[in-house]
């Protein structure tokens, strides 16, 4: 395994320097296949159009641990690895990591595997959370097809939050919070062992079919089993991403529907943004809405894993399905309901026609929207404050919080201090979602005195989702946020994701010519 100084990769086979690890002793290496960069890794047809199973023998130097996303493996003498996957799933799912991994055991089919410095600390982090988030899927969604349900820690340069490879999730060490604070978050990835897994997009072009399906069934499970309040507030924080995201590009852009033409010669990566996601889970939902039963469209959902599972699909096959489903549904033509045709959903850009009702999330939001306006006063109510008790708010109730801070900001001078004196819950929080508002909040307010939190927060990980808006923040700061900004990214540059560098480049460059 190379030892060079930066991250290295062939198309997205990625070769970390020890230095890029969490242990800082040992290279590491990993494979990212979504969307078409496992043909980088092996001969394949590098489409989801295509299933099929999969062995491999993987011999390591001694010392390192391989693993693969497969449904059984095998040691066969202290270096080789053999693996096999018993299920047709695309290309983009084979995943392989080598390093120096240890496991342990959290649930009855759930291990994690990580570096052996965090170890401990996911297993306490995740230790019998796996399997109630599993048995709900299964209650909701049909029977768990792939065996083992394993989390891999990767190296804190990874750049994204989770990759669903079947079997074997691949996660950003940034949810060890501490406190399981982002446990949940894995919901999403155990949502696509059914809806992407199973059930695939047969181009991705339909890209929504994997992930409007996988953040409603994320959010089913989350109302089992935290409640419809908690759901419908990390709801609506999708929901502001999604408007945030129009705003910028413009509702009318054309990677704003969810059946978007990809041009020959372009990345899909390229396309990737917060429409297929929140405004697929509109769609969804406001299907559901039609059927205007939960539990008969939880049966249907039922129906459509187990009618198209191991199968990959467009969305003419799944509406087709639905009405074939629904003939009530299809004798009303509900398919051509002015304002809400099936084909404008699909092809037609701009804010989704139907937006799922969100106000049981009220009692969480309104408390939360009233604090930030205390904190927001020219004179702070220092007793009023007092009187709001966050010690049993949950991150999501936290994070819209601190998202309102953030708007009202900068904040009249002083309060900042006084705010992160008053909770330190936030200011000196160990997980990543808290991390990231608090250093935009302290950008924002040009609070210097705490511009150490947010360089280490940098220094600590290297997500694409928490980096690049940091860093879109301090250039657009103050002179005092620019320069630390450029100081942060000369001390990170060897330590994240080649993509992740390449980003933040441009955005120093950018800036700079503004």
């Amino acid at each position: 395994m190379p030892t060079k100084e930066k991250l290295f990769c062939i198309g997205q086979v990625c070769w970390l320097t020890p230095e890029q690890t969490a242990g800082k002793k040992k290279p590491f290496v990993y494979t990212q296949g979504q969307a078409v960069l496992n043909r980088a890794f092996f001969p394949c047809f590098d489409t989801p159009a295509v299933k099929s199973k999969y062995s491999a023998l993987i011999e390591v130097p001694d010392g390192f641990t391989a693993v693969m996303s497969a449904t059984t493996w095998e040691k066969q003498g202290p270096n080789k690895f053999f693996f096999q996957m018993c299920q047709p799933i695309p290309s983009y799912l084979v995943a392989l990591a080598v390093g120096d991994l240890v496991s342990a055991e959290v649930g009855p089919r759930s291990r994690v595997w990580a570096e052996p410095c965090l170890i401990q600390a996911a297993k306490e982090e995740y230790n019998g959370v796996i399997e109630e988030f599993l048995a709900t899927g299964e209650k909701l969604f049909g029977p768990y097809v792939w065996g083992r349900y394993d989390l891999l820690f990767m190296p804190p340069s990874f750049p994204f939050g989770g990759m669903e490879n079947p079997c074997l999730t691949f996660v950003t060490p940034c949810l060890l919070a501490g406190d399981r604070s982002l446990a949940d978050v894995i919901i999403h990835e155990i949502s696509h062992s059914w809806f992407g897994n199973l059930v695939t997009n047969a181009n991705w072009g339909e890209f929504w079919l994997n992930e409007g399906f996988t953040m409603y069934a994320q959010r089913r499970i989350s109302t089992i089993l935290f409640g419809s309040a908690y759901t419908c507030l990390e709801a609506a924080t999708g929901r502001a991403l999604l408007r945030q995201h129009m705003d910028i590009t413009g509702e009318d852009h054309p990677l704003n529907k969810l059946r978007v033409k990809i041009e020959p010669g372009v990345d899909p990566d390229d396309t990737y943004n917060e429409t297929p996601y929140e405004k697929g889970f509109c769609f969804v939902s406001y299907l559901a809405h039609l059927v205007g039963d939960q539990d008969k469209f939880d049966n249907f959902l039922k129906a459509y894993v187990n009618e198209f599972k191991f199968q990959s699909i467009l969305a003419d096959d799944f509406l087709e399905f639905y009405l074939e489903y629904f003939p009530e549904l299809k004798k009303k033509r509900v398919d051509s309901i002015p304002g809400f045709e099936f084909d404008k959903w699909l092809n037609t850009p701009g804010w989704p026609p139907y937006l799922p009702d969100l106000s049981p999330g009220d009692s969480l939001m309104k408390p939360a929207e009233e604090l930030a306006q205390l904190w927001a006063a020219e004179k702070l109510d220092l007793g009023a404050i007092a009187a709001v008790d966050i010690s049993t708010w949950k991150t999501y109730q936290l994070v819209y919080f601190l998202d309102k801070i953030l708007q009202k900001s900068p904040l009249p001078s002083g309060n900042v201090k006084e705010m992160g004196d008053t909770y330190p819950k936030i200011s000196n929080a160990r997980n990543a979602e808290l991390r990231l508002r608090w250093s935009q909040i302290i950008i924002k307010n040009d609070h210097q005195q705490d511009f150490k939190k947010v360089q280490d927060f940098l220094q600590s990980q290297g997500k694409q989702k928490y980096t690049l808006p940091l860093y879109h923040a301090m250039m657009s700061g103050s002179e005092a946020a620019r320069l630390l900004a450029k100081e942060t990214f000369s001390t990170t540059a060897p330590q994240l994701h080649s993509n992740v560098v390449n980003y933040v480049k441009q955005i120093l460059e950018s800036k700079k010519k503004s």
